[in-house]
């Protein structure tokens, strides 16, 4: 499967140029974001580009919603929500939105299954995010074609399942199957 890293947002505007927490509850995509999520959707749909995409999950915070949108758009599939893809409760970007408030941005999603309040409601320790990503990789294996699926999340959640931190709008395969890291480095890079 592939995992996808949401584009730029708010957030990560004010926070890399500050490394301070700019108090943004589910920060949007910028333009450069968008910019991202287009480019993701055009590389991983181009031919030779890899195994096809029948299948999009995204985390609920709208920076993934916005980011998997182009692609499902390109690809006319649906956005199937999981919040086991998540961001590590950290920041005040980890605030969510409520599924009600979901349901209005977002009236083509089937969230039906998505609590009101779907995030922690304190900082989520590490050991919890990598039982989230084991958890995840153990449905995704259970699944005869995990590898036509793209998995729009977060850089935590990322760095959970594979040890490796990638940038906004980048992408890295990722098989299931596999093991995540025992050992993770949460430093923020």
């Amino acid at each position: 499967m592939i995992l996808l890293r949401h584009g730029q947002s708010e957030f990560n505007l004010h926070f890399t140029a500050t490394r301070r927490d700019p108090g943004i509850k589910d920060p949007k995509l910028t333009g450069l974001g968008h910019d991202q999520a287009e480019q993701a959707a055009e590389a991983l749909t181009a031919p030779g580009a890899g195994p096809e995409i029948r299948r999009i999950i995204a985390s609920p915070y709208t920076r993934a919603l916005q980011t998997a949108a182009p692609l499902a758009k390109k690809l006319g599939l649906p956005v199937l929500i999981q919040p086991l893809v998540r961001e590590r409760y950290a920041f005040v970007c980890d605030v969510g939105s409520p599924c009600t408030q979901l349901r209005l941005d977002w009236p083509d999603l089937d969230l039906q299954h998505l609590e009101e309040v779907w995030w922690p409601a304190v900082e989520e320790p590490a050991d919890q995010v990598q039982a989230r990503a084991r958890l995840f990789s153990a449905e995704m294996s259970a699944l005869a074609d995990w590898q036509h699926t793209v998995v729009v999340s977060h850089w935590g959640f990322i760095l959970a399942m594979t040890g490796q931190s990638i940038g906004n709008g980048q992408w890295l395969a990722c098989d299931p199957t596999v093991a995540p890291p025992e050992q993770i480095n949460w430093k923020h890079g």
